[in-house]
């Protein structure tokens, strides 16, 4: 096609390619799967940040097998809290106007989130020999929501081909996913760390009985407190009092309760100032260490 022709079909100061179809609305169908999947996950991150029980997930049953192995932390923080992320984004794309940007934004989260998830479950069944419900209920939400938006393909879509889409995004996900894999595996780096069961309900019951743990995060000896109790030290129940750094004036609760040294301990209205060995936290408030589990088929 020559020149004069070409300008025959374009006149001169219009654009030369093709405007975005816009959509009416949000994805409605999209944005309802994603809320659930944003309560779901949502519930998974409160329990575990807060040290409760999840409901019918009992100590030593297959849901707290799969949830406290390593397989339950991605990247230092809890495998639920990237859910919910994750679940948040694509409810986030359900209101992206424009009807192209909205389907590969939509549908490439949806795809990774998928593969993950297929990942998490293949690794319960084979390698952990467990299941756990929760898990398997977001695996079939997210399938659920790639199904969907695979449906949903906007015929608007221009110079789209499926073999050339899958061919730039299933290398990457199928590359982070093995990284990640040979990393849980202590191939690439340091593996995630495991919780040891009887520091996780120590600490779990600390926070319960209403002891408080006082402390600043440049203070030596609350890290010294802290690496006894290991992966399960983000359970204790600590109060930070210098949260501006170390030159910076207390925090308001621990300045009116007059803390001086730190780690300072309130068990049962008793105060102590020092680190306290596990024997001694165990003694003071009459903790009983969890039965053994029993294996899991």
């Amino acid at each position: 096609m020559g020149r004069r022709s070409r300008e025959k079909r374009e006149p001169k100061g219009q654009p030369t390619t093709r405007r975005e179809v816009l959509r009416a609305g949000p994805n409605w169908p999209l944005l309802a799967l994603s809320v659930v999947g944003v309560l779901l996950a949502g519930y998974l991150t409160w329990t575990e940040s807060v040290g409760s029980a999840l409901k019918g997930c009992t100590e030593g049953s297959g849901c707290d097998v799969v949830l406290q192995s390593k397989w339950g932390t991605l990247l230092g923080m809890p495998t639920a809290r990237w859910g919910l992320l994750a679940y948040i984004a694509l409810a986030g794309s359900a209101f992206i106007k424009g009807a192209d940007r909205h389907w590969r934004t939509a549908w490439s989260m949806a795809f990774f989130g998928v593969c993950y998830s297929a990942y998490l479950t293949t690794v319960s069944l084979t390698i952990l020999g467990a299941t756990c419900p929760y898990c398997l209920t977001s695996f079939g939400l997210m399938t659920a929501i790639f199904a969907l938006v695979t449906w949903q393909r906007p015929e608007t879509t221009t110079a789209f081909s499926w073999g050339h889409w899958l061919s730039r995004r299933a290398p990457i996900a199928i590359g982070l996913i093995a990284l990640l894999h040979l990393n849980y595996t202590g191939v690439i780096g340091a593996p995630p760390a495991i919780e040891d069961p009887t520091l996780r309900a120590l600490a779990i019951h600390l926070s319960d009985s209403g002891a408080k743990m006082y402390g600043a995060s440049w203070c030596p000896h609350c890290q010294d407190q802290k690496a006894m109790f290991g992966a399960s030290a983000r359970r204790l129940p600590y109060v930070e009092c210098s949260t501006g750094g170390q030159n910076s004036p207390q925090t308001a609760i621990c300045s009116n309760l007059n803390i001086t040294t730190y780690p300072t301990w309130v068990i049962n209205g008793t105060r102590t100032e020092e680190v306290l060995p596990i024997e001694r936290l165990v003694s003071l408030t009459a903790f009983k260490p969890p039965a053994p589990a029993s294996a899991q088929p």
